[in-house]
């Protein structure tokens, strides 16, 4: 089963890699482990970001000014660059295939402001952003005919080495959900594009469930290295009871955020870290807190945020043309991934990263919001072209018989050696709990490592955490369980990160040490594993 592209994931970023490397004539194959519609894409609601200036004046200088701002010291300049200067040509692109963007009266793309923005900049399709984003890309990958592959669920990337002794990406194992049975797919060139890890967090997420990190995970295993694994943007308006996403949209247009007295205590459009944490402290002093978007009038409401209106109604029972919409914040994006170069490709040869899974530093500490679409859509193609180009060079064996080996002994072994004296699904909760209240907004040395001591020793007693559900078909019993080791894996790795990095910078806020030390930490924190033993440093 070998092509010239691998793709683990069908996101946005999955699809515009797709798209690139079909362009550039290789032979394509996506694997996904739900289906494409419901990627975490279809979730971005509020923009992506564009210096168009068709709602106000406008420049990439100014877009990049930004986002080096919300980076807070740790973005890549020349990344950041090449993001925000291929951002138009991007625009044109989306629109040029079909995206369905919101138009002004002059019927140009229309733009909204989001948080640390200094001009409107966000080119939206009403509140349905990422959806109507992914979905043209989805056609457009039918279309080309590329074979996309659902329901395959990704255990670990096939290296190989070459003469010399050095690794190489050169496929991947899965489970395949609907059948139960373990299969291997061999490629040239891998790209992972499998999303971020903010489901650590369990249900204090506005992630969909499967974001558990499986791709990063894979990539450290196989010996890529991660880097700034401890910087998760908290999202400051998630609906209270079911951490659904209100979209950054509702307070662009001028919705305010107010406590239990009726006071606005923030400026709603500053950057994400400092509007979730004001509001955390609100909710800290017993406060109770709401968006209001009742004075933009319900023509408004149903013309541009006609989604945050059925959201509120269906989850909180409270309809936001009359009444406040109780709101918390809740983990959203993770800044941290794969590291990757200025050709997207990892440390290890072969294997390329785009999206949420991939670090391009262009986030740094804090995402500047409306970036991650652009960032998906810039770096996704991107990914895709290299891969493709380093497909067409590609003369090394691929030999995937050991790794499929491996990989069915492991479904084997958590099936049949694995016992379940201990359920992995309260754990799951434990987890999210205790990461959200000490390893989320605010953060301390002494909670910190209580988690760790915690993650530790769940770590140490998986084996006894193992599937009751023995079938072969559909059991998401035996997945959730594979995540849920994942995310014990990847939590390590944050955790560690966040201990050492004894300062405040973006999204990371110690309250032990409320300050940044540019002298010790205006550097990036890198992980790997060597013998599978975890190693972490920091590196410029």
């Amino acid at each position: 089963m070998k092509s010239d592209v691998l793709i683990i994931g069908a996101g946005g970023a999955g699809l515009s890699a797709a798209l690139a490397a079909h362009e550039a004539g290789s032979k394509v194959r996506i694997l996904t482990k739900n289906y494409p519609t419901r990627s975490q894409t279809s979730m971005a609601q509020g923009g992506i970001n564009a210096a168009l200036g068709n709602a106000g004046e406008d420049s990439v200088e100014a877009h990049i000014a930004n986002t080096l701002k919300s980076a807070a010291g740790l973005a890549n300049e020349e990344a950041v660059r090449f993001m925000c200067e291929a951002a138009p040509e991007a625009i044109t692109w989306l629109d040029s295939i079909g995206v369905c963007f919101s138009r002004t009266e002059e019927g140009k793309i229309a733009q909204r402001t989001l948080g640390g923005a200094s001009a409107p900049r966000a080119c939206y399709a009403q509140d349905y952003t990422g959806l109507k984003i992914l979905h043209t890309l989805y056609d457009q990958v039918l279309a080309c005919g590329i074979e996309i592959l659902n329901e395959r669920y990704l255990l670990n990337l096939i290296t190989n080495k070459d003469a010399n002794g050095k690794s190489y990406a050169c496929g991947a194992t899965v489970l395949n959900i609907q059948t139960g049975e373990v299969e291997a797919y061999e490629s040239a060139s891998v790209i992972v594009a499998t999303g971020g890890y903010a489901r650590l967090y369990h249900k204090h997420s506005t992630n969909a469930v499967g974001s558990t990190g499986d791709g990063i995970a894979a990539a450290i295993r196989a010996g890529a290295r991660l880097s700034d694994m401890e910087f998760v943007q908290f999202h400051p308006t998630a609906l209270k009871n079911s951490s659904i996403l209100i979209s950054e949209s509702a307070r662009g247009a001028g919705g305010h955020l107010l406590n239990s007295k009726g006071e606005r205590f923030v400026n709603e459009l500053l950057p994400r870290d400092q509007v979730a944490r004001a509001i955390n402290e609100q909710i800290q002093a017993g406060e109770e807190v709401f968006l209001d978007i009742r004075h933009l009038g319900e023509e408004f409401i149903d013309r541009e945020l006609p989604q945050e209106r059925k959201l509120a109604k269906l989850y909180e029972n409270v309809d936001p043309v009359y009444d406040l919409i109780p709101i918390k914040p809740v983990a959203h994006y993770t800044m941290g991934g794969i590291e990757v170069d200025n050709a997207s490709q990892t440390k290890l040869k072969g294997l390329f990263a785009a999206g949420e899974c991939a670090n391009h530093k262009v986030h740094g500490a804090n995402r500047l919001g409306g970036n991650s679409l652009l960032e998906l859509v810039v770096f996704g193609k991107q990914a895709g072209q290299n891969a493709a180009a380093h497909a067409k060079k590609f003369e090394k064996p691929i030999d995937s018989a050991a790794a499929l080996v491996s990989a069915e002994n492991f479904i084997n072994g958590v099936k049949y050696r694995f016992t379940n004296q201990i359920d992995f699904y309260q754990k799951r909760e434990f987890t999210g709990n205790i990461f959200y209240n000490n390893a989320g907004i605010a953060r301390d040395e002494m909670g910190l490592k209580a988690v760790l001591g915690a993650v530790r020793q769940m770590q140490k007693e998986l084996p006894f955490m193992g599937v009751a559900d023995k079938s072969k078909i559909y059991n998401t019993n035996l997945v959730e369980f594979i995540e849920f080791g994942n995310m014990l894996e990847l939590s390590e790795i944050v955790l560690v990160c966040a201990i050492s990095r004894n300062e405040s910078r973006g999204a990371h806020y110690r309250t032990d040490i409320p300050h940044a030390n540019d002298i010790a930490y205006k550097a990036h924190t890198i992980t790997w594993k060597e013998d599978g033993v975890l190693c972490a440093d920091f590196m410029e």
